[in-house]
């Protein structure tokens, strides 16, 4: 149970702070943090709370990484559920908690997007839905890529949420364009359920992406890896 609630605590600070960023603080009058400033959130709360929970629970606070660390190898497949329903309820409450702050404005007449993530209509660019597809599994597949190697047992101990923080700030960097950059299924759950327009109709799209990308990721390292 510490645990789960270690992935509940953690997945609620990565959806509250990334998302929170983009809400609140992207295009903030005059002072706004914008794309870069968003990117730059999304790792630093993955960066914090690995460093806080990675002790605890492994620090994964996002069900595809869960998986491609199974198929690494590296975490039990009997607990995938468990660790999927904590890391999926504390990106709910985050956007829950989100949104009660949100409609505290004075003039508030909607949620708008929500950070949420989406293709067509829903793309920040207007990517199509096979772009969205190809950008979410390359994406999270680097990703499982870089947690994994990061976190052998055969490199320089303490270093790998600066890796991996800067990894996923990279990956938003790259990807707020096409997607609105999901690489994790939880967070894109927590703000679809709450944001207007196509999130919730798309949101199979970042769950299946995702976790196919772990899973090209987990390979790839397999393949490539040496002893760990």
């Amino acid at each position: 149970m510490k645990k789960l609630l270690a992935e509940f605590v953690g997945t609620f600070w990565l959806v509250f702070g990334g998302c929170g960023s983009a809400v609140l603080a992207a295009a903030f009058p005059d002072v706004g943090i914008g794309l870069l400033g968003v990117s730059l959130a999304f790792g630093l709360t993955v960066l914090t709370m690995a460093y806080a929970l990675g002790g605890i629970s492994g620090g994964h606070f996002n069900p595809a990484v869960s998986m491609g660390l199974a198929i690494a190898g590296r975490f039990q497949m009997s607990s995938l559920l468990s660790y999927w329903a904590a890391q999926v309820a504390g990106a709910i409450a985050a956007a829950f908690v989100l949104f009660l702050i949100v409609s505290g404005k004075a003039d508030f007449n909607g949620v708008g997007g929500f950070a949420s993530n989406g293709f067509g209509s829903a793309s920040p660019g207007g990517f199509s839905m096979t772009s969205a597809l190809i950008m979410e599994v390359v994406m999270t597949a680097a990703f499982l890529f870089i947690i994994l190697g990061a976190t052998a047992s055969n490199v320089p101990a303490g270093f790998a949420p600066i890796a991996i923080g800067l990894a996923l700030t990279l990956i938003h960097l790259v990807s707020i364009p096409v997607t609105n950059t999901s690489v994790n299924p939880a967070h894109s759950t927590g703000a679809a359920l709450f944001a207007d327009g196509p999130a919730l109709s798309q949101l199979w799209l970042f769950w299946v992406a995702p976790l196919v990308g772990a899973a090209v990721g987990a390979l790839i390292w397999k393949a490539v890896r040496t002893e760990e």
